[in-house]
């Protein structure tokens, strides 16, 4: 029996159990994973996953229970289990599920030859790119490189008739360094994923971005705290990106916890920022034909020339809000319930080359790391040290850490004044070089 059939079976034992509506929710799958220093080999590990989740409603009370073990005696236990969970809860008219909605079909999601590449040439991946970020004399230590994949098949029923399923795959390498000059160290890494073996960057690439981030930060400087440009390397997107991401979330939204809440079809940015959420993009890392509820994905505009569009919803939280559900429920495996979250999250592309945003820029920082919370999703405000390349008169100066840089999303976003043409849409989340035009910098 596949794990189609099999899960349409367990949806009609819950509901002869006593639950008024079921969902099943099947992983299984491999992952391996590699990792080496100093070229020998630390760890090598392949393991098999799988199991269920279940997920009942009784008298618009929900439930949910999960097991590692696909055997029927195990789900049969864990359907008992969630029927009885769900007559102890709180009744919810909004706990519903999604009915069967249009099949649609991602390309490339699937790697039939990742099981097919002999474990050797995996090893010799991992050896080859940490060997090869060691051979500049500025490098002194290896961090470790590592290889890893995955391929694995996801299953969804309900009794409303909904019934997906979709395999996937995805595989990466990455090799991290240390640069050292008398008491100075610095680390630098560098990675990539792809979902076809064959489409992985050549070790060379990664290798030699991982040293130069390592040593182009050694004899920093510090600068004096002023307001100025900063441009935001694609490294960082994730700044930016992570507070609208959480403004956006539909349940953020509907709490009031959500510092976008009332700003739906208003400009909240300057018109080169547009912001698409995209579940179709053939091989994209966050790609899939449906959500984590078998809600069919799709391609969405949420900031459309800086006016905000729209929100992420899974079906519950869609009907509290009286919409529709985005096709957003994102799951971190059949143990958990669903979530929103995003798929391929990025910024439009714009059209200035990256040099030529460095040469526009007469002051400022060229932002390569940042830590700290990025935008509060709450009340927009933004904070975090930064680290990076000081420009004076168009040209890179000299390496800087210890920095932080201050401002409010709503100076983020409107500040934006240059994007450029080096979007990377091979990254779940992403966005090109951009620059805002001033920001707080907190110096010495």
């Amino acid at each position: 029996m596949d794990n189609k059939q099999y899960a349409e079976q367990l949806v009609k034992r819950c509901l002869k159990k006593g639950a008024d509506a079921a969902e099943i929710y099947i992983e299984s799958g491999r992952e391996l994973s590699i990792e080496v220093r100093n070229g020998e080999i630390e760890t090598v590990q392949e393991a098999t996953t799988g199991g269920a989740g279940i997920r009942v409603f009784v008298q618009g009370k929900m439930a949910f229970a999960s097991s590692n073990d696909l055997g029927e005696a195990a789900l049969d236990d864990a359907i008992g289990r969630a029927v009885a969970f769900a007559k102890s809860m709180t009744a919810d008219p909004s706990n519903v599920l999604p009915g069967e909605t249009a099949a649609i079909a991602v390309e490339g999601l699937y790697d039939p030859e990742i099981a097919k590449v002999p474990l050797d040439a995996k090893i010799d991946l991992a050896k080859t790119v940490e060997k090869l970020a060691m051979k500049d004399a500025r490098i002194t230590k290896s961090a470790g490189a590592g290889y890893g994949e995955g391929e694995g098949e996801v299953t969804i029923a309900n009794s409303n008739g909904l019934l997906k399923s979709a395999k996937s795959t995805a595989c990466s390498f990455s090799v991290g360094v240390v640069a050292e000059k008398g008491e100075q160290k610095s680390s630098g890494g560098k990675g990539c994923a792809r979902r076809f073996f064959a489409d992985l960057k050549k070790p060379e690439e990664i290798a030699d971005e991982a040293a130069r981030k390592a040593y182009s930060m050694l004899d920093p400087k510090m600068v004096k705290t002023q307001k100025a440009a900063v441009i935001f390397d694609p490294d960082v997107a994730g700044a930016l990106l992570g507070g609208i991401l959480g403004a956006i979330n539909g349940e953020r939204v509907l709490q009031g916890a959500s510092f976008l809440a009332k700003k739906l079809d208003q400009r909240i940015a300057s018109d080169l920022l547009t912001i698409i959420d995209d579940g179709t993009r053939p091989k994209g890392l966050a790609s899939a034909p449906f959500d984590g509820e078998g809600v069919a994905t799709q391609k969405r505009i949420i900031i459309d020339k800086g006016v905000l569009k729209g929100f992420l919803y899974n079906t519950i939280v869609a009907k509290r809000a009286g919409v529709s559900s985005t096709g957003n429920a994102s799951r971190g495996g059949f143990t958990s319930l669903p979530d929103i979250g995003p798929h391929n999250f990025y910024m439009t592309a714009g059209t200035s080359k990256p040099e030529d945003i460095i040469k526009a820029t007469k002051v400022g920082l060229l932002l390569k790391e940042v830590t700290g919370y990025g935008i509060n999703p709450v009340n927009g405000q933004f904070s975090g040290g930064a680290s990076g390349f000081w420009i004076e008169n168009g040209k890179i100066a000299f390496p800087v850490k210890g920095l932080t840089i201050a401002g409010t999303a709503e100076d983020m976003f409107n500040g934006i004044d240059m994007v450029g043409d080096d979007l990377d849409l091979d990254r779940g989340t992403a966005a090109p070089t951009f620059r805002i035009k001033l920001l707080q910098i907190g110096g010495e």
